[in-house]
C-alpha cells in the first residue's frame, strides 16, 4: 500500500483534531468530507491509510477514551456520556460496555469487582501477575513488590484487589518457564480491554515469532497503516500484559531499543533470552 504524501497526512491530522473536538455532532462521512474538501469515498480511503482505522472507528475510540477519562474524574455516568458524545444511554451501553468489560458505573468504581494477584522473583526482577475471573488483566515487572503493587492499584484504583498466590501459581509457573527459554509459546487466558487500533496492534505483536523482532514501521505496515508508526509505539506502551503480548519484540528502524514500560534493561534482557541483541 503506498504511503500518503505529507499534505494528506497533515490534512488527516487536522481532521482527527476536528473529530476529537466535535464528538457530540453526527460525524458522517459526508460531513467530514465537507470539512476536508474530499469526497466521502476518497476521505474513507486516505483516512484509513494514515490512521489505520476508518473515521467512524476513530471517532468511536475517541468517545471511549473520553468516557473513561470522565468516569475516572468521578463525573456522573450521564455527564460522562454527554461529554463523550453518546447520544443516549442505550447507545452508550451497546457500544462502550463491551470494550470496558463492565458497565460504566462499575468502571467508575475502579474496575473489575475482584482482581487476584501474585508476585515472584524472576529473571527480570520482580514480576506481578494479576487476573480477573476471565483471565490475566495485568502483568508487569518492577524492582520491588511495592513498586509492582503500586502500579496495579494505579491502573485499578478502587478494585477489590487481593493476593492469591496458590490460585495463580499454574499461570505464574508457565510464565517462569517462558522467561527461562523453556517454553517459547505462551497460551494464557487474557482479560484486557482495548480500542480497535490497540487490538489490531497487539494482534500483530502476537504474530511476531519467538526470537524475531519487527520495527514500529513494519508493524504499522502489517496492520495496513504504514504511516502510523508513532501510534503503534503508543499502543505498545499501553500494553497491560508484558511478555504475553510481546511488545518487547518491537524496535526502532535503526535497530535500537526505544521505550519499554519495564525499563530498557528488561527489554534488552528479554531479547537476549530469545537470542536477540540490541
Amino acid at each position: 500500500m503506498p504511503s500518503a504524501d505529507p499534505d494528506t497526512v497533515s490534512l488527516v491530522c487536522e481532521l482527527c483534531d476536528y473529530i476529537r473536538t466535535h464528538l457530540e455532532t453526527p460525524l458522517t462521512l459526508a460531513h467530514l468530507g465537507e470539512q476536508a474538501g474530499l469526497s466521502p469515498a476518497h476521505l474513507q480511503r486516505v483516512f484509513k491509510r494514515v490512521v489505520g482505522l476508518s473515521p467512524r472507528r476513530f471517532a468511536d475510540a475517541c468517545r471511549l477514551n473520553l468516557l473513561k477519562s470522565k468516569l475516572k474524574e468521578r463525573d456522573s455516568v450521564t455527564t460522562a456520556m454527554t461529554a463523550a458524545g453518546y447520544g443516549s444511554s442505550s447507545r452508550l451501553y451497546e457500544r462502550a460496555a463491551d470494550q470496558l468489560g463492565m458497565t460504566p458505573g462499575q468502571y467508575q468504581k475502579g474496575g473489575p469487582v475482584a482482581i487476584r494477584f501474585t508476585t515472584a522473583k524472576c529473571a527480570l526482577g520482580r514480576v506481578l501477575l494479576a487476573a480477573t475471573q476471565k483471565g490475566i488483566c495485568w502483568l508487569s515487572f518492577a524492582d520491588t513488590d511495592k513498586d509492582a503493587e503500586a502500579a496495579l492499584h494505579a491502573e485499578f484504583p478502587k478494585a477489590d484487589v487481593s493476593r492469591a498466590s496458590a490460585e495463580l501459581e499454574p499461570w505464574l509457573a508457565e510464565l517462569e518457564r517462558h522467561l527461562k527459554g523453556e517454553q517459547p509459546h505462551l497460551d494464557l487466558p487474557l482479560d484486557v480491554r482495548a480500542t480497535a487500533f490497540q487490538r489490531r496492534v497487539w494482534d500483530a505483536l502476537l504474530a511476531i515469532p519467538y526470537g524475531e523482532t519487527r520495527s514500529y514501521k513494519e508493524v504499522a505496515e502489517a496492520i495496513g497503516a504504514p504511516t502510523a508508526a508513532r501510534a503503534v509505539a503508543r499502543a505498545c506502551a499501553t500494553n497491560p500484559v508484558a511478555v504475553i503480548v510481546p511488545c518487547h519484540r518491537v524496535i526502532g528502524t535503526d535497530g535500537k531499543l526505544h521505550g519499554y514500560a519495564g525499563g530498557l534493561h528488561r527489554k534488552k534482557k528479554l531479547l537476549a533470552l530469545e537470542d536477540k541483541k540490541d
